[in-house]
């Protein structure tokens, strides 16, 4: 095997292996950590859902939560797969 074959296997392994670490691997992580967030939802935790409504946990089942939302407290409920963020306690 010549200098000018392996170089030319060594420049796409390179390029795959930057595509991985710079963006397959960040999204791994990411969709690790929210998955793992969804799973420890309880009531009383503050939420932001995806469409971007803000309320509190109410009850949580296997695959829904209810929040209460605005000042006359009413409840929706929604996918857990529909919750973006969990709000950092006050």
């Amino acid at each position: 095997m010549g200098a000018q074959q392996i170089v030319n296997l060594v420049i796409p392994v390179g390029f795959l292996a930057v595509f991985y670490f710079l963006l397959i691997r960040p999204q791994q992580k990411r969709d690790k950590s929210i998955k793992s967030m969804r799973e420890t939802l309880k009531p009383g935790d503050d939420v932001v859902t995806i469409g971007g409504i803000v309320g509190k946990i109410t009850k949580v089942t296997d695959e829904s939560v209810t929040i209460e939302v605005g000042a006359d407290k009413t409840r929706i409920i929604v996918e857990k797969w529909a919750i973006g963020k969990l709000l950092e306690s006050k």
